[in-house]
């Protein structure tokens, strides 16, 4: 056994006891442990843990640990690419339809227990969104977020600053309920299947292909991009469809 020193940063304390929160703790190592092993070991999924330094140097999670380290750990923060995908344990179906409703590709189902969602997100290079720490030390998981909040629109905001996803944003292109894009349909297609007030009030609308649900830009579009606006400042009054349905 080795003995090593480990300091956590930022939101990584909330995953410690509180006696070693904020402050430098030492512990001892089992034999041949890496950095990895340890962070896990101590209360800290991988996926959370961004810059790693031991001994002032930064460190990959395969380093083993050796006599007298010390390990500095600071919270995962990136820029994130377009095109990323997630995929929502199952309890967080309410972040799952903002993110659809912000324009990013989100499987949920609640279903799925932890091993199928972790083979999905291993299999498609999804993000796994999660408030279970232990889902996350899943040896097959590349990428992933713990959402410290508990309210949709606060773990919306949580998000978007960790990953800065508003560059990526396309609010209104994707089914709510199908996760898959929505085109836009000629109001001639669908106009047996409108309103009244619709029929003479509106002229853009959008479907799925595969739910065959009409959107346009009613009332409930407004709400719902109020809502957006008042969790992470997506204002646009020109969003590219809608959300109320026939």
């Amino acid at each position: 056994m080795v003995t090593a020193r480990f300091r956590f940063f930022g939101e990584l304390n909330d995953f410690l006891p509180r006696t070693r929160r904020g402050a430098a703790f030492t512990t001892g190592c089992a034999r041949a442990a890496t950095v990895k092993h340890m962070i896990e070991a101590l209360g800290v999924p991988h996926t959370e843990a961004g810059q790693v330094l031991v001994n002032g140097v930064p460190a990959r999670f395969e380093r083993l640990l050796e006599e007298g380290d010390a390990v500095e750990v600071r919270p995962q923060r990136e820029d994130t690419e377009p095109g990323i995908r997630f995929i929502a344990d199952a309890h967080l179906g309410g972040l799952a339809r903002l993110l659809r409703m912000a324009g990013f590709d989100t499987l949920y189902d609640n279903s799925w227990q932890d091993e199928a969602l972790a083979a999905i997100a291993g299999r498609e290079g999804r993000t796994v969104l999660t408030r279970d720490r232990e889902l996350l030390k899943r040896r097959e998981l590349g990428r992933g977020c713990y959402l410290h909040t508990i309210r949709p629109e606060a773990q919306l905001r949580e998000l978007f600053e960790r990953l800065t996803l508003a560059l990526h944003a396309r609010p209104f292109t994707l089914c709510l309920h199908c996760n898959l894009p929505l085109r836009p349909v000629a109001k001639d297609a669908v106009r047996e299947r409108l309103p009244e007030s619709v029929r003479q009030t509106h002229s853009e609308f959008t479907t799925c292909d595969n739910c065959d649900r009409v959107f346009w830009k009613g009332s409930h579009h407004r709400r719902m991009l109020a809502m957006l606006g008042d969790a992470i400042g997506l204002k646009s009054p020109s969003s590219p469809s809608a959300s109320e349905n026939a």
